[in-house]
């Protein structure tokens, strides 16, 4: 019996590696937001955070490759729902300069690779794909 787990195509990106880091930083950072955005700020940003990695492993299962970038594509617009969210969280002086800073440096560097990774999907023929491209 072979005791291997197999890894997932997503599984080898390094942008899915890159927003591992940043949802454990949005999770790490609305810990100390106050109780009373328990339900409304904090549960919305965990869950676009969470919906970045989700719309990308989606997309990565898809066999075509228009598929493959509107999954990208909604991974992206996702991460964008993040930096909003985390703007009006500084704004609202609940995240500190050194981590507002710290998150808007990984969502940068997950937006170039999200891009990067949808526009290698157009110069790709159009059939099943076992792995993404290993941006």
């Amino acid at each position: 019996m072979n005791d291997e787990i197999h890894v997932f195509g997503f599984e080898k990106l390094k942008v899915w590696e890159e927003i591992r880091i940043l949802i454990k930083g949005i999770y790490s950072v609305t810990k100390n937001f106050p109780k009373d955005e328990q339900f409304c700020l904090v549960n919305q940003i965990r869950r676009a955070s969470i919906s970045v990695s989700s719309n990308l492993a989606e997309g990565s299962s898809r066999t075509s490759s228009k598929d493959q970038a509107h999954f990208y594509q909604l991974s992206y617009s996702s991460l964008m729902e993040v930096l909003s969210q985390l703007v009006g969280s500084n704004d609202l002086e609940y995240v500190s300069a050194s981590k507002y800073n710290e998150s808007r440096k990984q969502i940068e560097k997950i937006s170039f690779l999200l891009n990067g990774l949808r526009k290698s999907t157009f110069s790709k023929p159009s059939k099943h794909l076992s792995q993404p491209s290993q941006l």
